[in-house]
C-alpha cells in the first residue's frame, strides 16, 4: 500500500444521492460509491481518505492538508466545481496529481455547468459515467507519478 492515502473528497449535495434527482444522478448512494472506491483501490493496491462536505471551506481546509497527508486527490466538487476560485486556489497550492469527477456528463447540461474551475488544476476529468467515474478515477490516479511513492 501506498504510504499516503489517495484523498477522494466530494462536494455539497452529494450526501443526498440516491434520493436527489436520480434521473440525473442515479440510484446509487454516496455509501455505495464509498464502498465501490474502498474495493477498487484495495485491489490497485491504494489506501483511500473518503471524506465530503458541503461548505466550501471545509473543502479547502482538506485539500489544504492534503500536500502533506496524501499522494493524489479525487475530487467531485459538485456545484462548487462552477464557482469555487477558492477551490481552485487550494488545489494549485497542494501541488498533488488531481482527478476531477462528475456523475453526470458536465458538457451536456446547462450552460453555467460546462465550466469548471477545478478544470485548470487537474491532471484530467471523468464525467457522465455515474458511480464508475471513481473507479476509473482510482485507476488514473494509480498511474500517476510519485503516488505510490
Amino acid at each position: 500500500m501506498t504510504a499516503r492515502p489517495i484523498l477522494i473528497l466530494n462536494g455539497p449535495n452529494l450526501n443526498l444521492l440516491g434520493t436527489r434527482q436520480p434521473e440525473i444522478y442515479g440510484a446509487t448512494t454516496l455509501a455505495d460509491i464509498r464502498v465501490l472506491c474502498e474495493e477498487r483501490a484495495a485491489a490497485l493496491g491504494l489506501a483511500i481518505d473518503f471524506r465530503q462536505s458541503n461548505h466550501e471551506g471545509e473543502l479547502v481546509t482538506w485539500i489544504q492538508e492534503a500536500r502533506h497527508g496524501h499522494g493524489a486527490i479525487i475530487l467531485n466538487a459538485a456545484a462548487y466545481t462552477h464557482t469555487s476560485v477558492a477551490i481552485l486556489d487550494a488545489l494549485l497550492a497542494c501541488e498533488k496529481p488531481v482527478i476531477e469527477v462528475h456523475l453526470s456528463n458536465i458538457h451536456r447540461r446547462e450552460d453555467f455547468r460546462r465550466h469548471s474551475y477545478v478544470s485548470a488544476a487537474a491532471v484530467g476529468m471523468i464525467c457522465g459515467f455515474g458511480a464508475l467515474g471513481y473507479a476509473l478515477a482510482l485507476e488514473a490516479v494509480a498511474g500517476q507519478p510519485g503516488v505510490r511513492s
